[in-house]
């Protein structure tokens, strides 16, 4: 009965499209990728500077050309020659460490600085040529000198006391020289001076220290008696003909500086080449002989 009943209803018309399949989407599209895990390709063309590391540069750049200025500051000031000799011994610690102590150093810088504001560069060169020469004849067959017992203490490295006995009368001239005494005519005077003590310094220094290494007959200075080598007060033919070519090689080097160049034109510029060798030579022989004298008479 029921069935009938079915029957005898209407039916829906049949749609005249076929039925479309639904579409299953995929499941990988259904996932959302973050944005900030997905690499962005890299650009070929150089990033700029940003603006705080475009300043650093910036800084840097000046403060390398106010040092350059310091460094060339004519006529030399404190300032520029507490800087010159900060980085002059920043760069040459290993060759001042092999002739000076730690406390000789701080001497030496001292005394770099006073040179340097007294006589600008020339007058620091020359210092340095000093130190080298002198270093290198005390490090010569140490050794040697160290066997006999007339080396150097700490092996030739010297100390504070070594560095301002040898630039005592240089560091008068420089403090005059600073001070403006006696004006412009004496200003070569000064650097005269100046070059002539370091002179005689190295002479002493020189012919000591070859006359140990290589002396073959060491001879006392007031009776020209022969005596061991190293003993205080001795000479000998080596050492005094290497002192005296040592005094000349560095009044050589004053001289091409301009430090040995007097201001008057009445005296000539030989003269200046000729009184450093020839003051040293004077001052050591005189000074040994005194001293001699003085050890044997007490």
């Amino acid at each position: 009965m029921a069935s009938a009943l079915l029957l005898l209803l209407p039916r829906p018309p049949l749609s005249p499209h076929p039925l479309r399949r639904l579409s299953v989407p995929n499941s990988l599209a259904l996932l959302s990728i973050p944005k900030t895990l997905v690499p962005k390709p890299r650009s070929r063309v150089p990033r700029m500077l940003s603006p705080p590391r475009a300043f650093a540069f910036q800084e840097l750049a000046g403060l390398q050309d106010s040092l350059l200025d310091l460094l060339q500051a004519s006529p030399p000031t404190w300032k520029s020659a507490i800087a010159s000799n900060l980085l002059i011994f920043l760069v040459g610690s290993p060759i001042l460490v092999s002739g000076l102590s730690p406390s000789g150093i701080g001497a030496a810088f001292l005394l770099g600085v006073l040179t340097w504001r007294a006589f600008g560069s020339p007058g620091f060169l020359l210092v340095a040529a000093y130190f080298i020469v002198g270093t290198v004849a005390t490090k010569l067959k140490i050794t040697q000198k160290e066997a006999l017992g007339v080396a150097e203490k700490r092996r030739g490295r010297r100390g504070p006391g070594s560095v301002i006995g040898s630039s005592a009368a240089g560091c008068v001239c420089a403090f005059l020289s600073i001070c403006g005494i006696g004006g412009a005519s004496f200003a070569g005077l000064w650097k005269l001076g100046f070059v002539a003590s370091f002179c005689t310094k190295l002479s002493d220094t020189v012919s000591s220290e070859i006359g140990k290494a290589y002396g073959e007959t060491a001879y006392l200075v007031t009776t020209f008696k022969v005596v061991p080598r190293g003993t205080e007060g001795a000479v000998s033919v080596e050492g005094t003909i290497a002192g005296l070519l040592a005094s000349i090689l560095l009044a050589s080097i004053g001289y091409f500086l301009g430090e040995v160049i007097l201001s008057r034109p009445t005296i000539p510029h030989l003269f200046g080449f000729l009184c450093c060798p020839c003051c040293a030579s004077a001052a050591n022989n005189s000074d040994l002989y005194m001293l001699v004298k003085f050890l044997f008479t007490s």
